[in-house]
């Protein structure tokens, strides 16, 4: 289903979207002064800050990233004088086009910047706050407007696919097949025609299809996840082989900065031996269940830090895919303030 409706449609009227980039550092301070203290001509801007999180960490799986492309948009829009922003029929149609573009120019340096990256890449993966909220008071706190949807459009095996296709490929399939843009606003957006961007929509949408990626979790997924946990936990290498898929794989990603699998490791037996060979855990370390992109998944605390986060692809009640994210970088969503925060789930 799609992430949500567009605010507003692509108007017809826009300022030019790439001329005031230069003056982004003064407009960047100008967003948080202003968003701390919203006026009512300022609001409706500000409010469009959650779509645009939506939309760019869809297209560059990083938060981190995606909030650098949303905080440019938004520069480039205090940087226009009152008079270009009074032109402009629909703000939030120009902010998105301009995070749209700013994501496109990401995924382009992207590829260069994994060239580079020790090991694999993997998306950065997301918590639910309503796991690490839950009322408390000593929980991380969460902006609503930095939030992400957390729906099938956001699940681990969904964003390493989309990682696997061009920076165009990707920005048409998100744009029209989970956001309803309409081709003519992708074209617009992205400069090809209508024509372009339904042949890349068609052929990323092949490619989600043939990895069946695109699918919700089900209540037996959980029941699975907790069952990988107690089948480790245990180190009963039989359950563990028959809860994985015979052409399971399983990557890591560490960065460089701290140890994980060097490279994929491929077939369930092999994943299940591997998993039962690891160092013993530190005293102190536990696995607890958790939502990590909208579905089960498994996380890894050390003295109430979470060093490792688990997102599994379940199908017919076997594991298909195991991803483990133990990059620092890409954990900082996960750290509360307090490791009460956590319960374990029996």
């Amino acid at each position: 289903m799609p992430v949500g409706a567009r605010t507003a449609p692509v108007g017809a009227r826009t300022a030019p979207v790439g001329a005031e980039a230069a003056q982004g550092s003064a407009g960047a301070r100008q967003v948080g002064a202003r968003a701390a203290q919203p006026v009512p001509e300022v609001a409706p801007v500000i409010g469009e800050r959650r779509q645009l999180i939506n939309v760019a960490y869809r297209l560059l799986g990083s938060m981190a990233d995606a909030e650098d492309a949303v905080q440019e948009a938004y520069a480039r829009w205090y940087a226009l004088s009152g008079g270009q922003q009074r032109a402009i029929d629909s703000p939030g149609a120009w902010l998105t086009t301009v995070a749209i573009r700013v994501c496109l120019s990401q995924l382009g340096s992207a590829r260069v910047r994994r060239e580079q990256y020790v090991g694999e890449w993997l998306p950065e993966p997301l918590p639910d706050p309503a796991e690490w909220n839950g009322g408390r008071s000593d929980t991380i706190a969460f902006d609503p407007v930095d939030r992400v949807t957390l729906d099938e459009s956001v699940g681990m095996a969904l964003l390493v696919v989309l990682d696997s296709m061009s920076p165009a490929q990707r920005v048409a399939f998100v744009l029209h097949d989970v956001f309803r843009y309409p081709f003519a606003e992708v074209a617009r957006i992205v400069g090809r025609t209508p024509a372009a961007c339904r042949q890349l929509a068609s052929s990323a949408r092949r490619r989600v299809r043939a990895s069946r990626a695109l699918s919700a979790p089900t209540a037996r997924d959980a029941a699975v996840v907790r069952d990988l946990k107690r089948a480790w936990e245990a180190s009963d290498i039989n359950a563990l082989v028959g809860l994985l898929d015979p052409q399971a794989t399983a990557v890591g990603d560490g960065g460089g900065l701290v140890s994980t699998l060097r490279r994929p490791l491929r077939g369930g037996e092999t994943i299940a031996r591997h998993l039962v060979r690891l160092p013993r855990r530190p005293s102190g370390t536990t696995l607890v269940e958790c939502t990590v992109n909208g579905r089960p998944g498994l996380v890894g605390r050390e003295g109430g830090a979470v060093v490792t986060v688990y997102a599994f692809d379940v199908a017919r009640d076997r594991i298909r895919h195991l991803w483990a994210v133990r990059n620092p970088e890409k954990l900082r969503s996960w750290a509360p303030s307090s490791a009460a925060a956590w319960t374990t789930v029996p």
